[in-house]
């Protein structure tokens, strides 16, 4: 399975800056004036997980292959977006085919770079991309009703797909996100998804900083305050420090400037992370010889969907799961001390998968 998350944000709020940090690479032209980011750049990275490095070494793996996030720089939103000010039309589109939404905030002041509403100001600019968020979804859902009722005249099944769009649109009239809205099932749920709406997405918010004030100020407090009250994460970082360690070269410098800037860990390392969970996502493993492979699913799965992942030969002909918890893997030293130690278990297509399960599937071709 493929995860995008989005970055978006007013321009000149240091977006393009983060996204090159992010996947180490320049690929996004960062400069100091409006719709520098055009068309959306795309760059996959590796989930940070240590977990990986303890089982191929106890597997004696050849190689890690870790999960990977896709991470798009979208262009900066404006003013007006929703009604294709500043080429928002082809921005939003972008936004719509992402699974999660990280909205980077200017946290900082510095005459040299421009603010496209002439101050700063994070929460009028959180405010301002929601609601452009909000009328673009209203606006879609305003063109796909009609059709959807003409179509219900043949279509019995989409009945229930007009109703939750209604419903939808009345919660979007009133100003709120579509995330919003109450779910009375998984069917709901479901429906509610297949609408695609931008403010169905869940989001994460990114406070940018300037070096010297990386543990907070007076802009960074009113947007924690902000996803305090509305249910959202934020995180603070300072886009032009991650950038920094991104240019270096091996770990021992990366750690040695972290410690110089008294940072535990970098924000990118957060933010890769929060992305994960805030998809309620989980790992699973696959460990031998040849490679220890780290995989990706969406928490609450069966074992047959997780084979699925891997190949969907897998989970059509799923017989059982041979599981091993990664605590009992590492403390018994492998698969075989799991095995003798009575810690291997036969699952079978009821099982959930648990975050760190190590599995062999057996299964029918």
């Amino acid at each position: 399975m493929s995860l995008q998350c989005g970055i978006v944000g007013l321009p000149n709020v240091g977006k393009s800056t983060l996204f090159n940090a992010l996947t180490q690479t320049a690929a996004a032209q960062a400069a100091n004036y409006p719709f520098c980011t055009i068309e959306p750049n795309v760059g996959k990275v590796n989930v940070p997980d240590q977990r990986c490095d303890q089982l191929s070494k106890i597997a004696g793996s050849a190689q890690i292959i870790p999960v990977q996030i896709e991470f798009v720089d979208i262009a900066g939103l404006v003013r007006g977006a929703s009604k294709g000010e500043g080429l928002g039309n082809q921005f939003l589109s972008h936004i719509r085919e992402v699974d999660a939404i990280i909205n980077v905030v200017r946290c900082f002041e510095d005459e040299n770079i421009t603010h496209v509403e002439g101050a700063v100001d994070p929460i009028r600019d959180i405010e301002l991309i929601q609601l452009e968020l909000i009328i673009a979804d209203m606006e879609s859902l305003e063109k796909r009703i009609p059709t959807m009722e003409k179509k219900a005249k043949t279509e019995k099944d989409i009945a229930a797909q007009i109703e939750m769009a209604k419903r939808v649109l009345t919660v979007l009239k009133d100003g709120k996100a579509a995330r919003l809205v109450t779910i009375n099932s998984a069917e709901e749920e479901k429906i509610l998804k297949g609408l695609q709406l931008i403010t169905s997405k869940p989001q994460l918010f990114v406070c940018n900083l300037k070096e010297h004030e990386l543990s907070g100020n007076k802009y960074s407090e009113t947007v924690e305050k902000f996803g305090q009250e509305n249910g959202y994460k934020v995180l603070k970082i300072c886009a032009q420090i991650e950038a920094e360690i991104a240019s270096l070269e091996t770990d021992a410098e990366k750690s040695e400037f972290l410690e110089s800037v008294g940072l535990a860990e970098t924000g990118l390392s957060q933010i890769i992370r929060n992305s994960y969970d805030l998809l309620e996502l989980i790992t699973f493993f696959t460990v031998g010889p040849k490679e220890c492979h780290a995989w990706m699913l969406k928490k609450g799965s069966s074992a047959p969907k997780a084979a699925g992942v891997i190949h969907t030969d897998f989970e059509k002909g799923f017989i059982r799961a041979e599981t091993i918890a990664y605590n009992d893997y590492i403390t018994l030293n492998g698969e075989e001390g799991a095995k003798n130690a009575g810690k291997l278990r036969l699952e079978g297509k009821d099982y959930i998968v648990q975050d760190g399960d190590v599995f062999h599937f057996r299964f029918n071709v």
